[in-house]
């Protein structure tokens, strides 16, 4: 009767320990289970988060270089708007120095020897005040004699350096004053500095 029951607790303590043995693998099984599907969970996640990373740096990266270029674009014109400021100025300074009132009559001495005409109208020139009053000390005189021209000088608020001729009594007229010959040299000068520009920006563009 002893053995008997020894028997049957060995046999209940070895089908406990299988039980025990057999839960443990379950629970371990499915611990694995639960934990590789967090780590797809976990990768899948990841993998969106890092897609829209990538997305968001994406439209950071063109809204950057939209913003470059559009400051770019706005910084040469800027610099065009300036050199071409700064080239009216240098214009400006070239011709009040090369129309210095003695410089004023060699000119306008020369227009009216080499101008010859059958008709007997006035020869009007019209100039700033201070260049008129420089020309009427003797030049004027010197002038109608050599030439045997009528010539008559005008003044006027209008021009700020050079002069105005007319060979008609003022039915036509050559502008060469000082705010015409600026806008004659800058039409020259400023198409080829613009083009200059544009290449230089071109130029970095590919670099």
């Amino acid at each position: 009767m002893a053995e008997n029951i020894k028997d049957l607790i060995e046999k209940i303590q070895e089908e406990g320990v299988k039980t025990a043995e057999a839960k443990a693998r379950e629970i371990e099984e499915n611990a694995k289970k639960e934990t590789l599907a967090l780590i797809e969970k976990a990768r899948a996640e990841a993998d969106e988060i890092i897609a829209h990373a990538r997305e968001d740096i994406a439209q950071r990266e063109k809204s950057s270089r939209e913003m470059l270029r559009q400051a770019g674009r706005d910084l040469l014109l800027s610099l065009k708007k300036e050199i071409n400021a700064l080239l009216d100025k240098i214009i400006i300074s070239e011709i009040k120095q090369a129309m210095s009132a003695d410089e004023l009559m060699k000119i306008i001495a020369e227009l009216i020897r080499r101008y010859s005409s059958g008709e007997k109208a006035d020869i009007v020139v019209s100039l700033r005040k201070e260049d008129l009053a420089k020309m009427e000390q003797g030049f004027l005189a010197r002038l109608k004699e050599e030439t045997k021209k009528p010539i008559t000088l005008v003044s006027s608020e209008e021009i700020s350096g050079g002069f105005i001729i007319s060979y008609d009594a003022g039915k036509s007229r050559f502008d060469f004053s000082e705010k015409a010959l600026a806008e004659y040299i800058g039409a020259q000068l400023k198409p080829r500095l613009n083009e200059m520009l544009n290449s230089a920006s071109s130029d970095d563009k590919k670099t």
